[in-house]
């Protein structure tokens, strides 16, 4: 009784506001669990009595089902809330409700929060529901952004066919053609990305697409360099078209026959029947030399005859002999001139063109050579050696010093002459030169049997071979 007195003469001597006399300790309240905030102020009645506030505090309690045995007990304006609730936001709910009463001057807040077990699987349950339900409230975004995607690829396709098809005629060059096709249809298909992270509320990371593509660019070009260089060095070759499939060609000391042209480099087939893969980029820097380009190609070599011999009459004994050979072309014309005045020996060099399309300048220029040696013989020409060489036909006396009588030497015996030359025959090739047949043709045979070096399509089948 004397504990009652006190306690009321402390609260008559209190201001009039609501004051909190006690309050439990907080739990740790779960983020899963939204609770609304108390309201500003219930009314009762102008004057309110203790039983009804403590009766009208339990009802509401009771009616949201959140506390589990709710009590309240009222005692000269002093709330005394007791109950048990899963978290601490509904515990301060029902000490922000019983503050904001009528006629209540503090609160003692008894509620207890329950304890989670060790086991208690709620909290990840109820994440999960949240995820759910987030899930499910996204599905229509979702679909339609998948339906964006969808459509953009089948617009990505469309417009990929009509670009080729509009360019087919326009654009002659196949790889280049596919660099167009393919730069429409990416960037469709990039339109109808940024427009899916749009509608899914990814504006920024729409953005980033959009800006990193360039980004990216940039990056695989300073990455890939060598492989871009060769890229376009292979749209260039492909669109200049410096020789096509089939050519003989000499490209940074390489010489052979081009078989292909891919995105990587060009390949060639030696005379030697080796493959050798050159890259685009060096093919479209180097110098060039296209021997298929025109078909007539000059030979030349240099024959020596006598100092004693008739260069004239030499040169045009070599001239009939070239015009008698039906590899040698007669347009343009050949030439038979002198070309040195050696230690022994007075040099002609022989000009001559072969249609290399049609012959084998190799074989051709052996018969040819055989052919001018020949004829030289036929007509009495000599053809000596590097060293001088001197002739005597009626011998030579020699007269040894130690001799007491001079013994006429024997005369010397003339030099044999050389075989007949009528005795070679007088034939366009041997069966060693073959068929004067160009090498092309074995280098074709070679290459349909060997292995390819790259593969991908050909940039130059479009050409045809020469």
């Amino acid at each position: 009784m004397t504990h009652r007195l006190f306690l009321l003469l402390v609260l008559l001597t209190a201001p009039q506001a609501p004051v909190l006399l006690a309050q439990e300790p907080a739990a740790d309240e779960s983020p899963a669990e939204s609770t609304p905030a108390a309201p500003q102020r219930v009314d009762v009645e102008p004057v309110a009595e203790d039983e009804q506030i403590a009766k009208r505090l339990e009802r509401i309690l009771t009616a949201t089902e959140w506390f589990r045995s709710p009590s309240a007990r009222v005692e000269e304006g002093v709330v005394f809330l007791g109950a048990r609730c899963q978290t601490a936001k509904q515990k301060q709910w029902a000490e922000s409700l019983a503050l904001n009463t009528q006629d209540v001057v503090a609160v003692v807040n008894r509620i207890e929060v329950d304890q989670p077990s060790l086991l208690d699987f709620s909290p990840a349950t109820s994440q999960l529901d949240t995820m759910v339900r987030e899930a499910v409230q996204a599905a229509p975004v979702l679909a339609v952004a998948v339906l964006l995607l969808v459509l953009g690829w089948f617009l990505a396709s469309l417009a990929a066919r009509l670009v080729g098809h509009l360019s087919q005629k326009r654009v002659a060059n196949s790889l280049l053609r596919g660099v167009v096709t393919k730069t429409a249809a990416i960037g469709v298909m990039l339109l109808s990305v940024y427009l899916a992270l749009k509608v899914s509320g990814l504006t920024r990371l729409a953005a980033t697409v959009l800006g990193g593509t360039g980004l990216l660019g940039i990056v695989l070009g300073i990455a890939f360099r060598d492989i871009a260089e060769n890229f376009l060095a292979s749209i260039l070759i492909s669109l200049q078209r410096p020789f096509r499939a089939g050519d003989l060609v000499t490209i940074d000391g390489r010489h052979g026959f081009v078989q292909s042209v891919t995105t990587r480099g060009t390949q060639l087939m030696t005379l030697d029947g080796n493959h050798v893969q050159i890259p685009n980029a060096t093919v479209y820097k180097s110098v060039i030399e296209n021997v298929t380009a025109n078909p007539n190609q000059r030979l030349s070599f240099v024959v020596g005859i006598d100092y004693t011999d008739s260069a004239s009459e030499a040169q045009q004994t070599v001239l009939d002999a070239l015009k008698s050979h039906d590899a040698v072309l007669n347009d343009p014309e050949s030439l038979v001139l002198v070309d040195d005045l050696a230690a022994s020996t007075v040099n002609l060099r022989v000009y001559f063109w072969v249609n290399g399309e049609r012959h084998s300048v190799l074989k051709v220029r052996s018969a040819v050579l055989r052919r001018v040696k020949r004829t030289l013989q036929q007509h009495g020409f000599t053809l000596p050696d590097e060293q001088r060489e001197m002739i005597f036909p009626h011998g030579i006396t020699v007269q040894m010093a130690s001799d007491e009588a001079s013994q006429p030497a024997p005369v010397a015996k003339p030099k044999a002459a050389p075989s007949d030359p009528n005795a070679e025959a007088d034939t366009e090739s041997t069966a060693a030169e073959g068929d004067l047949s160009p090498e092309r043709r074995v280098i074709e045979e070679q290459a349909a049997g060997s292995r390819p070096l790259a593969t991908g399509d050909n940039l130059l089948e479009e050409n045809g071979g020469g």
